[in-house]
Formats: C-alpha cells, structure tokens, sequence
C-alpha cells in the first residue's frame, strides 16, 4: 500500500502525505511540517528493518547505538519520527526538505533497492527499510560525498529531498557510464555501479579544474543500467555562493580574489 503523496510548490517543494487508516510514516527529525487529526510524532532511535528481536535488553542497546551512530556519520539526526494513524478516516502529513529545491517519491516493489546521497531522505512507509551503506574508505577520502550513503529496501513509498532542479538519466542511454560531480547526486538504483576517481594526476590542469573550474580533483563514476536522480545545486556550491557574498568588501570587490595570485604561484611552479 503506497503513500499518497501530492507534491506542493516549484523551487521549495513540500509534501503532503495522506495516510490511510493503520499506516505508519517515518521521518527524519526535522522534517516535519504539519499534521492532522490524530497524527502525533512518536520519536525512536531506531528505524524499520534496523530493529534486533534477539539477544536480550543489552544486544538491544549496543543495536540502538550502533544505527544511531552510523546516521550520525552518515550527517542524519540521530532518530527517527514515526506518525501512526490509529484512526478510521485518512489524515494529512506535510513534510519537507531542508534545502530549496526539489522532493522525489520513489516506489519500491522489493525487487530492488534504492541508493542516496546523505541528507537525502525525508521521510518513508514503515514497510521501508533505511540503512546506511558504506563505498569503502578510499572512495570516501576522494569523493567526500561517496563515503557514506543511504540505502532503501522493502516496498513502499519514499521521499527524497535535494537542492535545485532534478534530471532523470540512465548510464546505459549514454554508452553505459556517466561522470557525476559527486554533490550532484541525489539517489540512484542499487543497480547502477558507483565508484569515485580522479579525474587526472596532480598537475597543472587537474588543480587548475579543481580551483578554477569548480570541479575538484575526483568525480563520480555511475555505469550499469537503472535509473538516477541528479540535482542542479550542491550544498557545497550554495554554501560558497553564501560565503562569497558575505565577504564582499564595501567597495564592491571580492576579497577572495587575493587568493588568486598563491594559485597562481602554485599553478606556475608544475610547468
């Protein structure tokens, strides 16, 4: 039984939830907006699927810790908000991201699991299951967004958030692999392979795309076939763009400018 959700707004998107009679909502804590009727937050540690039935009270413990210490490395609140609707009619549920920009239903059959960036998630059926999953160390260094991510599975409805505009692509109409920036990845299907890589060795060019260019130094690889969600802003790049505005001087110049010529020095010292 799928969530009804009707998605509200253009460039700060919300969404409003209606939840039939025995459905439970999920939500990472800051997302809520408004509820209706009987609908009140229940607040757990721990999400559905994550649970430990065996072992006792202190296996039960080191589990809740152990979830919420992973969400925590993964940048997520540290619990959940469970919305049950115990009534007999369907209620209202709004949500939203925390960024401007766009929200995403994905339904899941159970046939395969959905991928996402950390920050991502915004709320899901209890029939849902949220992990964190782990690309490995190495990638997690180089990409710094590919370190850790958020793993859906089961079946059901869930909410994605991100900034800007999305785009819906498949590596495979594009000769089976696309370059990402990794900040513009939202989600993509467990499917699609990931991967985080330099885009060249340290010289001239490479700094001069990563200081210049807005590129960095590593880019995301994503090869398979399935479906993957892309936004137009990164967090990264809406923070610089704060930042720079904030430290522009009176007379109108940007004082990050000053920095060009250290680059400079730098970049002529690889000839």
């Amino acid at each position: 039984m799928t969530l009804d959700i009707q998605l509200v707004g253009n460039a700060m998107q919300m969404a409003v939830c209606g939840v039939r009679p025995g459905q439970t909502v999920y939500c990472e804590a800051g997302k809520f907006l408004f509820s209706s009727g009987r609908l009140t937050p229940e607040t757990r540690l721990t999400a559905p699927g994550t649970e430990s039935s065996s072992g006792g009270a202190l296996s039960g413990l080191m589990n809740v810790a152990k979830q919420a210490g992973k969400r925590k490395l993964a940048g997520e609140s540290l619990a959940f908000q469970y919305f049950t609707n115990g009534g007999t009619e369907p209620e209202r549920l709004g949500l939203a991201g925390v960024l401007p920009g766009e929200m995403r239903v994905l339904e899941l059959d159970g046939s395969t699991a959905w991928l996402a960036e950390k920050d991502a998630f915004v709320a899901a059926e209890s029939t849902v299951t949220f992990d964190i999953a782990f690309s490995g160390l190495r990638q997690g260094l180089r990409g710094g967004e590919g370190f850790v991510l958020e793993r859906f599975g089961g079946s059901g409805s869930v909410l994605v958030g991100g900034a800007g505009n999305f785009i819906d692509l498949d590596p495979a109409d594009f000769g089976g692999t696309l370059k990402v920036d990794t900040g513009c990845i939202v989600a993509f299907e467990e499917s699609v392979s990931y991967s985080v890589a330099r885009v060249a060795g340290l010289n001239k060019q490479a700094l001069m795309n990563a200081f210049l260019g807005g590129e960095g130094l590593s880019l995301a690889t994503l090869s398979g076939k399935g479906r993957v969600i892309l936004q137009s802003m990164t967090m990264a790049g809406l923070a610089n763009a704060i930042a720079k505005n904030m430290h522009r001087g009176d007379d109108g110049g940007d004082q990050g400018e000053k920095g060009f010529g250290a680059i400079g020095g730098l970049l002529r010292g690889l000839d």
